[in-house]
This record gives structure tokens, sequence and C-alpha cells, in this order.
């Protein structure tokens, strides 16, 4: 079955093409360059600039492959969540694509793509597990039951992890995207040289915040001189990063022992923070887990993984029908713990 992939949730368009679980393209197109001198995405120049790129990459996709559209056995598109002008852009394209060559069209939440790409590079992964999703717009800890079975364990109650990456790194006078920034920067600074605070919320509590995180390096970035913080850059960066890969470490220890896996997954965009990736592999290692970590390339948005999401949904013989609409807000089918409402 050849599956073509798309994904235009936020600010990266997106194409691929998946046959039997092979990869046979996956064309990513960035819109660093539009949204850098906003310090972030503008949610009228995505849209727009989707609709410029989106049908040569869904034909640079085709062409990787070396297939014609006709040869497409069916299409899987991101529907949700993200924004609604970006996302309208790919699912109005894959919707048109499907009703004029009379193929399958299947809509994709975009969260659960980004679990599904773990399968991409291990298509033995065991089930159940538990997925980690850490990205601009989510964190949560997912129990994933069986593929298309989840239940959210932990979720942000304010900033998602990579929000707070971004904020901060605005404050401290980097780049944008801010999480690339602080990583880089985090490798030749001292993690303990300013311990900022963790916000543990109770020993039972697996939900995350990282707001009270974001104000405590603003208001101590605004204590020091402009001399001390340009000569602790990389020290202040450290301590911050130090602190939300800790929170997440230690609440995805505990949803594991509270479900009694063993296997555990990383996904999103943060899921390519190399403090991130070494931490969990290190308690892998030391509590005797299976940890999988998803390619670079399938960390960060792309049609890779809602071309496998689709692939597995069709396989089940379960379709969308013309009339799907964009949902922004889109969540996972769950069941809520008690303190971790929706």
């Amino acid at each position: 079955m050849k599956v073509l992939g798309i994904e235009s949730s936020c600010d990266e368009t997106a194409a691929a093409v998946l046959e039997d679980g092979k990869l046979l393209s996956n064309v990513i197109l960035s819109q660093l360059d539009v949204h850098r001198k906003y310090g972030g995405v503008v949610p009228e120049l995505a849209s727009r600039a989707h609709v410029q790129a989106i049908l040569p990459i869904i034909r640079e996709a085709l062409n990787e492959a070396h297939l014609g559209r006709e040869a497409i056995d069916g299409i899987a598109v991101t529907y949700g969540p993200g924004l609604i002008g970006s996302l309208l852009v790919g699912l109005n394209v894959a919707k048109g694509m499907a009703a004029v060559l009379d193929k399958p069209l299947i809509g994709v939440n975009h969260i659960e793509g980004h679990i599904f790409a773990n399968s991409l590079d291990h298509p033995e992964m065991d089930l159940p597990f538990l997925a980690l999703i850490v990205s601009g717009g989510h964190t949560q800890l997912v129990d994933v039951q069986d593929w298309g079975k989840y239940a959210i364990v932990g979720k942000t109650i304010d900033d998602a992890a990579g929000e707070a990456f971004d904020k901060v790194a605005k404050l401290l006078g980097l780049g944008y995207p801010g999480g690339p920034e602080i990583n880089r920067l985090a490798k030749t600074g001292d993690p303990d040289f300013v311990k900022f605070p963790r916000a543990w919320m109770g020993a039972d509590n697996l939900n995350f915040s990282f707001s009270g995180l974001k104000t405590a390096v603003l208001n101590y970035v605004e204590s020091k001189s402009d001399e001390f913080k340009q000569k602790h850059l990389a020290d202040i960066a450290a301590g911050f990063q130090q602190s939300v890969v800790d929170v997440l470490i230690e609440k995805s220890r505990k949803a594991l022992v509270r479900l009694g896996y063993k296997t555990m997954a990383l996904a999103g965009g943060v899921a390519r923070n190399s403090a991130l990736r070494k931490a969990f592999l290190k308690m892998g290692e030391q509590n005797n887990l299976t940890i999988y970590l998803p390619d670079y390339d399938f960390c960060t948005d792309n049609a890779a993984m809602i071309a496998r999401a689709g692939e597995f949904y069709f396989q089940r013989g379960q379709t969308s029908t013309l009339d799907l609409d964009a949902d922004p807000s889109l969540k996972l089918p769950a069941n809520y713990p008690k303190g971790a409402e929706a």
C-alpha cells in the first residue's frame, strides 16, 4: 500500500510517501526565514506560505518516490490540532486530490502522528509503552495501550516545554527558534551554576508546569548586570535546560512505575534536545528500560509520521469522508485521571 502523507499544521509544509512501512520520500519545507524576525510563528503568514508551497512539495515527494499521483493508494492528512489557517491548506488539498483521483482519505491527529514517528525507525516496538510528547505546543505523558488506544496520564497546565524554551531564549536575547539555541549554548555551560526551581506539584502529580520556571529565569536575569549576563549566558541556559530535563525525567519515571511499563518513547520537536535524549538513555540504563528515540528528522513536524499513522488506519479499513473539517483544538482520545482534567 502506497500512502501519501501531508502535514501543514503549523510552520512546516511537508509531504511524504510510505509503501508498506518503507519510507520512499519525506520532504519538509521550513518557514523559519518567514517568522524569525517576528520571534514566533505569525498564523496569517504561515497559511500564505503553505498555499505557495503545498503543491510543489507534494510533487517533489512523489518525484522522489518515483511515483505518479495515480499510483497512490490513499492520502493521509493532518486535520488537527494546529493553526486553523495552516491546517485548512493541507486538508483542502488532500480532499481535492482524494476526490479527483478517487482515492481514500484519512484524517490524522497530529499528536498521534508524533507517537507513530517512533515506529518508522522501530517497527518492532513492543506494546504497551509510555510516550512523552514534548513540543512547542504540547507536553503530555501518554499511556499507549495499543496503536490507536491512548490515555493521557499527565499534561502541562500552562506552558509547554518547547514554548518555555522559546520564551526563555527570547528573554536571554537568543535567536528563534529558542530550543536549538539554548541546547547549543547549554553545552558549554554549567547546569549547577544556578539552581532554578522544579515544579513537582506534589509527589503523585504527573502534570507539568513551566510558567514558574520561566518567571524565575526572568527574575534572575533582571537582577544581574549586563556584564554578568553575558559572561554567564551559557550557565544560565544550562541551568534552565537542566530544570526542564529533570522534571521531564522524574515525571516520566513515576508514570512508568505507576503503569508498570518497562518501555518508553520520546516524541515531538523537543525530543531533538541532546541533553534530554542523553538523560532518557541514562534513565533507561539505570532502570533496565527500553527507550525509543525518534530520528532527528521525525521529531519536528513531518509528513512521514502522518503517512505512517494513516497507513495503520487504512490497514484497519478506516477512512474519512470528504466533509472532514479541520479541528485546531483536537485532542487524543483519552481517559483523564483524577487531577489531570482536560
